[in-house]
């Protein structure tokens, strides 16, 4: 198999929101977390999905992998499928209400409803007062989301309080500014004309709610103490702004300093800076100023750069403005209080000692605000939230299934055949198209051959089938070693063998291939050539030291003596190999651990289903009783509150003393388990053995944790995994055999047992009405 990825690790991360170059706050924060992210963990792919507000979109740069119109629905359901099909790791998705379509922004709520991956949702408003809507969207987006990320401790106590969000899924990182050094205010200004000036800046989107008219109105004082200050405003009026009322506010505040006679005391540079030029144009700042009219204001990225550049601040006490400015680090001043400002910028202006004193505390303050300790604390919570997954999966609202769509049925073949050339069959796929690159290997080619042999009696039209189990059987014979007697497992798509002697697993599963080749093919030349190999092979298996080699090898021979019942020497290897492995289950178990081993990992349902099998034909009830008890507790370890099946994940497996792994969880295993519990219900008639694996065989369907189909009808392929986070979307040889075998040996299952159902039925009427049946048949004969 592929290496597994690391689940607590993210690769690839989605980031939801709006993007450079659109004019936008947001976009700016976005467009900086990404690229903090990547610089932090260049390993890690990081991309945006951009939200567009208007039809033709913007120029966006390569980071920018997917466009989504904010008012169309079908965006939102494609960039669900982009991330999914994808495999994104993580999403991060920026809130702000103004930038989602639908009511307050409800179409956000739609997408993340449906991602299946962990979602950190970045909220950059929190309203202690919203509308009943408002407080509905952000309920809804804190539930979707596995963390919910605030940039103030008040956004933190208004979220828990007035949202009802748990405090232990709200964190709080604070918002990123540049890493900028702490210069002196004079460093730039001949730079942009500002030589001699005392400087009292504000920059960002223009909008009414800024308050710029009331440091208007305070200007003539603060003329009159400094002759040589200036007010500097830096900004476009908001794009949204602009195209309902123009440059409506701008104007207005052009005519105020006119008419106070202050105007050369304004300078306007209305431009959208980068941000270079921007954190430049910010050194040269005496004072900023936030003088803004909206107390609920959670966050403010104007502020938080200019703390980050260490200026003297004088704001109005917006939320954001109260925390961030508490302990000396800046001035506040009532809301619309012009004389207040005045005062306060003229102070600071005339005590240059104090002024300096408080950039220092400001400058040190935002020290934990670089935007390259923000995308680590990011990333942080990215593999925090990944590795809850793995303990606390989410559940997800079930979508129903018809009985129809659960009853076993004979799967499609297509997949099988895609992946299956004249050499054997390819181990890996990328999505449903065989990757090459990988090549072939002992083990799935194992598989294929009894998935095949399987398949004849079951399809219809099985043209290609005794094709493909020649070609299988073809592979098996030139991965024989006969100096070593063992099997060669990987092979490059060159025809190169890779080893001299495979791994202990795909021998045995060579062994249980051929000998499953021996008992179900009906082609004499067949069954010939396999029963030499597998002679040939079967003296290797007294070498073999794992305990699955030791079960899939059983299993193997069960299939050969049942056609052979006389082969003195695959007797004594049951006996033998049987012996040992209920041996190691006898001296490693314990009455709450009935388990050969202190790690229950892979392939679990072969060992009790390799003794079942065993104890039966030798006589060995207890045996027989000790897999069967095994098999219950494995069963039960992997069964969840709603009694569906939930296979050990292999990302951490299930250690004695611990608990199951949740993911990754593999479709093998759930062919495994399917396997070993018919076994049980062969050997013990009860139907509960029967039951399970139909849940095993479930799973496949859709009755897993999230709810979602590894089984893919329009392919006959299967996904490669349940993740925490949704979907393997690629459809291998192993995971396509694993379901494509469950289902054949379910169905024949079934079938077999309905066929001793009516058999029983029909003695009981015979004994009864022995001629009344003799008469029915005879009508059914001649109609």
């Amino acid at each position: 198999m592929l290496p597994k990825r690391i689940l607590n690790t993210p690769t690839r991360v989605g980031l939801i929101g709006t993007y450079i170059p659109r004019r936008c706050g947001i976009a700016t924060f976005s467009a900086d977390l990404l690229t903090a992210m990547k610089e932090e963990a260049p390993e890690t792919e990081v991309w945006s999905l951009a939200m567009n507000d208007i039809a033709e979109g913007y120029d966006y740069p390569t980071e920018v992998q997917f466009e989504v119109g904010q008012k169309v629905l079908a965006d939102y359901r494609n960039a669900v499928d982009f991330l999914e099909t994808n495999e994104f790791d993580a999403v991060c998705m920026q809130h702000e209400f103004g930038i989602f379509g639908g009511r307050q922004g409800g179409n956000i709520v739609r997408l993340m409803q449906n991602l299946r991956m962990p979602v950190v949702a970045t909220l950059h408003s929190v309203l202690e007062e919203p509308v009943p809507e408002q407080l509905e969207v952000i309920r809804q987006v804190s539930a979707g989301s596995d963390r919910v990320v605030v940039m103030s401790e008040r956004a933190k106590r208004v979220l828990a309080r007035v949202y009802g969000v748990s405090p232990s899924r709200i964190a709080v990182i604070p918002h990123g500014v540049p890493d900028m050094p702490f210069l002196d205010t004079s460093y730039h200004k001949d730079q942009f004309g500002l030589v001699g000036r005392k400087v009292i800046l504000s920059f960002g989107l223009i909008s009414r709610g800024k308050g710029y008219e009331y440091v208007i109105e305070a200007l003539p004082e603060i003329v009159r103490a400094h002759p040589e200050a200036v007010f500097v405003i830096v900004g476009e009026t908001h794009p949204a702004v602009k195209r309902s009322e123009g440059e409506a506010y701008m104007d207005s505040v052009k005519a105020r300093a006119k008419e106070l006679g202050v105007e050369d005391h304004l300078m306007l540079r209305e431009e959208f800076m980068d941000t270079k030029t921007l954190t430049e144009m910010l050194s040269t700042a005496d004072i900023c100023v936030t003088p803004y009219i909206n107390r609920e204001q959670i966050v403010s990225g104007v502020l938080s750069y200019a703390l980050g550049a260490g200026k003297a601040i004088v704001s109005t006490p917006y939320w954001y403005a109260e925390e961030m400015l508490a302990d000396g680090r800046g001035r506040l001043v009532p809301f619309r209080d012009a004389g207040a400002i005045a005062g306060e910028i003229v102070d600071l202006l005339s005590h240059d000692v104090e002024r300096q004193a408080m950039r220092k505390q400001a400058y040190t303050y935002a020290r934990n605000m670089v935007w390259s300790d923000v995308g680590a604390q990011y990333l942080k919570l990215f593999r925090e939230v990944r590795q809850e997954r793995t303990v606390r999966p989410r559940t997800f609202q079930a979508r129903p299934l018809s009985a129809s769509q659960l009853e076993p049925a004979v799967p499609r073949l297509d997949h099988l055949y895609v992946l299956s050339d004249d050499t054997g069959i390819i181990q890996h796929a990328r999505f449903a198209v065989p990757n090459r690159d990988f090549g072939y290997c002992t083990d799935d080619v194992a598989r294929a051959l009894i998935v095949a042999l399987m398949a004849e009696g079951a399809v219809p039209n099985p043209a290609p089938l005794p094709l493909l189990v020649s070609r299988y059987l073809s592979f098996l014979q030139h991965a024989f070693n006969p100096e070593s007697g063992r099997f060669r497992n990987f092979m490059g798509f060159d025809r190169h063998w890779q080893e001299l002697i495979g791994s202990e697993d795909s021998h045995g599963r060579a062994l249980w291939g051929l000998g499953y080749t021996v008992l179900a093919c009906q082609a004499k030349g067949m069954v010939g050539a396999a029963a030499v190999l597998f002679e040939q092979a079967l003296p290797a298996a007294f070498e073999l030291t794992s305990i699955r080699s030791w079960a899939f090898s059983l299993i193997g021979i069960d299939a050969f003596l049942r056609r052979f019942p006389g082969a003195s020497e695959a007797k004594r290897a049951r006996r033998e190999l049987a012996d040992r492995l209920f041996r190691r289950l006898q001296n490693h178990a314990a009455p709450n651990w009935p388990w050969p081993e202190d790690t229950v990992t892979y392939a679990n349902g072969v060992i009790p289903q390799a003794l079942i099998a065993a104890g039966r034909e030798i006589g060995r009830s207890d045996m027989v009783d000790a897999a069967l008890k095994s098999l219950r507790w494995l069963v039960d370890v992997q069964t969840d509150a709603k009694s569906n099946f939930v296979p050990i994940g292999s990302n951490g497996w299930f250690k004695r003393g611990g608990v199951p792994a949740r993911y990754d969880q593999q479709p093998t295993e759930a062919q495994h388990m399917l396997d070993a519990l018919l076994e049980a219900y062969q050997v013990s008639g009860d139907t509960t053995w029967l039951d399970d694996a139909r849940r095993c065989y479930e799973w496949f369907l859709g009755r897993n944790d999230l709810q979602l189909p590894l089984a893919d009808p329009a392919t006959g392929g299967c996904q490669d995994g349940l993740r925490a986070d949704g979907l393997n979307h690629n459809q291998g040889a192993e995971s396509t055999l694993a379901w494509l075998h469950a289902s054949l040996r379910l169905t024949a299952a079934l079938a077999a047992t309905a066929s001793e159902t009516r058999t029983t039925a029909e003695d009981v009427r015979r004994s009864a009405h022995p001629a009344s049946l003799d008469a029915e048949r005879s009508v059914g004969a001649a109609q």
